[in-house]
């Protein structure tokens, strides 16, 4: 009879125990998450006012009603980050992002709305704003990006990450306003690209092949431009005495 009681005593208090808790977990995801409920993780360059700015969020909203899988998206695109994670959490109660920057590896600079936006590129091709980049690393840079658009990221990366694997040096990458690429290359000097981004892994190895050629010869200084732009006929133009 005793052992029957403590049952019945121990079956009460699991059940008001879940109904708490449900009510408490209820309650909590409900709740309205503000500004002072958000905590920013892995970059001290952003404010929660730019992660408002660069997002949907717009408080107070409720925890339950914060779709983190847009918010990522949108803020991974607008801040041009590597990564980033939102986690709605209930213990402590809030708003968790953690946020990965990229890190630059050129200069850059876009035409946006008809001004002029300086920025840093990195490995993968992307713009990254002035005021969303470390600065850390700043110093090693050499390259410089003119006329950035999105389109061009694959494009970019190639030739970027190629100088870092062979020995070649590109001062600038320039897209004019119709999309010509050229590129300085500090020893070949202007190479001519031209439109075509589907080739610029075979114009990339001819620059390797006729900097080899080349670098033992006299002529060098005498080299005006090369024009890449048909790699199947390369053409070296040479200053006119």
């Amino acid at each position: 009879m005793k052992y029957q009681q403590k049952v019945k005593k121990s079956r009460s208090f699991l059940i008001i125990t879940i109904l708490f808790l449900t009510t408490f977990l209820t309650f909590k995801i409900f709740k309205k998450v503000n500004f002072q409920d958000v905590s920013i993780f892995g970059s001290d360059l952003f404010s929660i006012e730019d992660i408002v700015d660069n997002s949907a969020l717009d408080f107070p909203t409720r925890l339950i009603f914060i779709k983190t899988k847009y918010i990522e998206k949108e803020l991974k695109k607008n801040l041009s980050l590597e990564n980033v994670s939102v986690y709605r959490q209930i213990f402590p109660f809030g708003l968790k992002i953690t946020i990965k920057t990229r890190i630059p590896i050129a200069y850059g600079e876009r035409i946006f709305k008809g001004g002029k936006i300086t920025g840093f590129i990195d490995k993968d091709g992307i713009f990254i704003d002035e005021k969303y980049t470390d600065k850390e690393n700043l110093k090693k840079l050499s390259t410089k990006v003119f006329g950035w658009k999105e389109n061009y990221s694959k494009t970019l990366s190639n030739i970027l990450n190629f100088q870092k694997n062979n020995e070649v040096e590109f001062v600038t990458v320039n897209y004019s306003q119709n999309g010509y690429l050229k590129v300085e290359e500090k020893v070949l000097k202007t190479i001519l690209l031209g439109f075509n981004p589907k080739i610029i892994e075979t114009q990339l190895q001819i620059i390797i092949d006729i900097k080899d050629q080349i670098k033992e010869k006299n002529i060098l200084e005498k080299i005006d431009n090369i024009d890449l732009s048909d790699p199947s006929n390369p053409k070296i133009k040479v200053f006119k005495p």
